[in-house]
């Protein structure tokens, strides 16, 4: 199953191969930050910096064609900010952490295919 799709990022830069990557690279390096400070204010019950960091990873996923992530990001950022069915911000920390690891090994290799 395909997590990311990069046909927006490829049309938005014109096909420049090396932008393709930088931003590609950047989201790699973003990826790690963004599952610990999601994991660790889901476990701080710090849902206010939750809310944010969702919002924050919510555009990066989004760089990458992860199109129903970043809804999900969305829903978890607007739960938040209203306080919310808690009981659902571990399912989707969750969802981000397992998408974003299977993305990363796409990510890796359609760096291989294009560099």
């Amino acid at each position: 199953m395909a997590y990311t799709d990069l046909s927006y990022l490829k049309e938005i830069t014109g096909g420049e191969s090396s932008i393709v990557i930088e931003m590609v690279e950047m989201f790699l390096a973003q990826v790690d930050e963004f599952k610990v400070n999601l994991t660790t204010y889901l476990n701080d019950k710090n849902y206010v910096d939750l809310g944010k960091e969702a919002h924050k990873a919510k555009s990066s996923v989004l760089i990458v064609g992860m199109e129903e992530l970043g809804k999900n990001l969305k829903k978890l950022q607007l739960l938040t900010e209203a306080n919310a069915e808690v009981e659902t911000y571990p399912d989707y920390v969750n969802m981000f952490i397992e998408q974003c690891d299977a993305a990363v090994g796409e990510l890796q290799e359609e760096i291989k295919k294009i560099s």
